[in-house]
């Protein structure tokens, strides 16, 4: 009967411990205050849906409204968070397409790549364009950390794709003058951090390491390293890995930039009109998306012109961000510099090229996690 009564008891304080954690996260959900924008996931959330019959005929307001239950669930950081760390202390090794790798690293994981020869196509034809055929035309496929940090990957990671071999096929068929700048990240990846452990940008080292491949394929001389200014402007950079893994346990890690004491720049962005004498704006460095420091976050056109520069030569970089940490080390041999996100810039850069026979270089830069999906390698012409 003791037992009985105990078990009784038990039951009555877990229903009472059950009931009063709903209602507690029922009342937070009514009043506490609702976020627009993750900074830890790196998105605006969900809003809450307007209610019309036509959207309760077609089951699109319920949708809609679990999808807004679930963004706004208090304490929601709180256990996504745990849940990842769960994960990962039980063995788990892949979370959202992200490996769980080595020495700390996050790193997403390549997939088959299905646009190659699509892809490879256009290139060839922009560097047929006879608006361009005043200027030498260079191609550089960046590898990502699942290439050159392959011996981070959990054993299980298949390699079957490879990076390189895509590359080396598009190189093959577009024609274009290649920098393949593989091996020179592999033979300097015990020197220095080339990729972020958070993000799936390479390290402005890494970002070195890609303008010296550059500068040997262009005939110019890189500047030394050590000749340049060195200032980490942020310890707590957290990428965008970081915000599909969820671990918010993780700490931050350094983002360092570089500048030349000798290069005198002016730098005028396109879309908004704006001039400035510094490739960087450190206001995002309050921000989240600390990495859009680089160049000023996004931008269709960006005119940079380097009244120092020890070349009379004008480089068009057509690209995706990871040029942007790239860009500060090439101004310097470039008295003019056109930098095009092809993603917004509408007007095709081949006719602009043709437009300014000035221009000698062009650099086409992609980073190979990306390339098969990037919409703005569909835009060069």
């Amino acid at each position: 009967m003791e037992e009985k009564t105990i078990a009784i008891k038990m039951a009555a304080l877990t229903a009472a411990l059950l009931t009063t954690g709903v209602l507690a996260l029922s009342m937070g959900f009514v009043f506490l205050d609702k976020q627009e924008f993750s900074e830890n996931e790196n998105r605006y959330l969900e809003k809450l849906p307007k209610l019309s019959w036509e959207k309760i005929e077609s089951g699109e307001y319920m949708e809609d409204m679990n999808a807004y239950l679930c963004d706004h669930f208090p304490l929601r950081d709180f256990f996504i968070g745990m849940k990842s760390k769960t994960e990962i202390a039980l063995g788990k090794r892949e979370i959202n397409q992200v490996y769980i790798a080595g020495d700390g690293f996050l790193i997403e994981e390549y997939k088959k790549p299905e646009n190659t020869e699509q892809i490879a196509g256009i290139l060839k034809a922009f560097g047929e364009k006879e608006a361009v055929a005043q200027a030498q035309v260079k191609l550089m496929l960046v590898p990502t950390a699942s290439s050159i940090y392959q011996d981070k990957l959990p054993a299980f990671a298949p390699v079957k794709f490879r990076q390189m071999e895509t590359a080396q096929e598009i190189y093959q068929i577009s024609g274009l003058s290649p920098i393949d700048c593989s091996q020179d990240l592999l033979a300097h990846k015990e020197e220095g951090q080339l990729y972020y452990r958070t993000d799936h940008h390479w390290t402005t080292y890494g970002a070195y390491i890609g303008y010296l491949a550059y500068c040997r394929e262009a005939g110019l001389e890189p500047v030394r390293l050590e000749d340049l200014e060195a200032k980490t402007v942020t310890e707590d950079f957290k990428g965008t890995i970081y915000s599909k893994v969820n671990d918010y346990s993780r700490s931050g890690e350094p983002i360092t930039v570089y500048e030349n004491p000798a290069d005198r720049l002016t730098v005028y962005y396109e879309d908004t009109k704006e001039t400035t004498d510094s490739l960087y704006n450190l206001d995002y460095v309050e921000q989240k998306d600390k990495y859009s420091l680089f160049l000023n976050n996004l931008h269709p056109l960006v005119e940079i012109t380097n009244e120092t520069a020890d070349t009379e030569r004008e480089l068009v970089v057509i690209k995706d961000s990871y040029a942007n940490s790239m860009v500060p080390f090439l101004v310097h041999h470039f008295k003019k510099l056109y930098v095009f996100d092809t993603r917004y810039y509408k007007w095709g850069p081949s006719a602009f090229i043709g437009d300014h026979p000035g221009v000698t270089d062009v650099l086409i830069l992609y980073n190979m996690n990306t390339l098969d999906t990037d919409l703005g390698v569909r835009g060069i012409f």
